[in-house]
């Protein structure tokens, strides 16, 4: 996964397509392609998410048992696995979300520390 501006293309932080696409499975199934299709529409295209890191990804997933998949029929009258977060997945993703927020917040309080002081 990366950013949509190769120049100045962004690592991210291992787990952090794990955590998207459980946030993304949190609506309800979905095949792959609408799953790479939907974070880069939520991040107003600033994420690509390319198969080579998709597919692994999910698999990863479905291995520990967050998501599952089944086989189905895609809206344009392919075959297509669809992909649902478990009820094991769904846990993960608070306890993922929160960890998360807490990374953003040290973060932020070490690159703004004046504006966490309440100071401008």
């Amino acid at each position: 996964m990366s950013t949509k501006d190769g120049n100045n293309r962004i690592e991210l932080l291992q787990g952090t397509l794990d955590l998207l696409i459980l946030r993304t499975l949190q609506r309800g199934p979905v095949h792959g392609h609408a799953i790479a299709k939907a974070i880069e529409r939520n991040s107003e295209d600033v994420l690509q998410v390319e198969q080579g890191s998709l597919y692994p990804a999910l698999h990863r997933l479905i291995k520990r048992r967050w998501i599952s998949v089944e086989e189905g029929v895609s809206e344009n009258n392919r075959r297509a696995k669809y992909y649902s977060l478990t009820a094991k997945g769904r846990k993960q993703l608070d306890v993922e979300t929160t960890k998360w927020d807490k990374l953003a917040q040290a973060i932020a309080r070490i690159l703004r520390p004046a504006e966490q002081d309440g100071k401008p």
